[in-house]
């Protein structure tokens, strides 16, 4: 199976056939799971997050249960601050998957009971992250994904 070349620095990923499944080692899950296109993003973005933007493995975690309406969705990533606070989403696609209206809605539904300062929405290819402010309530899209460091 081909995977595309992503919008991510090379990241080299320990992957497995295993009854003719390509897996994938997930780092922060600790094992391994199904190699899928939206699985194959999700994995290089923990890891760019991890390695060129200094976010522990310790505070993210994938496939996260968060309950909108009594109802349990699981969010792709969540990152938590050296408090133990959610601190940011990130929601990942499938590279052939445009980003849209509809991403937004998905990470803004799972955003209504974490209360982040940080969204991201990637297939891969495009990224967007935006900031949060609940004091004036705007949304700011910025051009780049902070670094951990500012993680309060």
């Amino acid at each position: 199976m081909e995977f595309s070349k992503l919008n991510f620095p090379n990241i080299k990923l320990k992957t497995k056939l295993t009854n003719g499944i390509l897996e994938v080692f997930d780092v922060v899950r600790n094992k391994y799971v199904k190699l899928t296109p939206e699985e194959w993003v999700r994995q290089h973005c923990v890891n760019y997050l991890h390695l060129y933007k200094q976010y522990p493995y310790g505070l993210m975690s994938v496939e996260k249960v968060v309950k909108y309406n009594n109802l349990s969705f699981r969010a792709d990533i969540v990152i938590y601050n050296k408090l133990a606070k959610p601190y940011m989403i990130v929601e990942c696609k499938s590279p052939e998957v445009n980003l849209s209206k509809e991403t937004l809605y998905q990470i803004a539904k799972y955003n209504s009971s974490l209360s982040v300062k940080y969204l991201l929405i990637t297939n891969g290819l495009v990224h967007y992250c935006c900031e949060i402010d609940y004091k004036s309530f705007s949304i700011r899209l910025i051009e780049n994904i902070p670094n951990f460091n500012k993680a309060h």
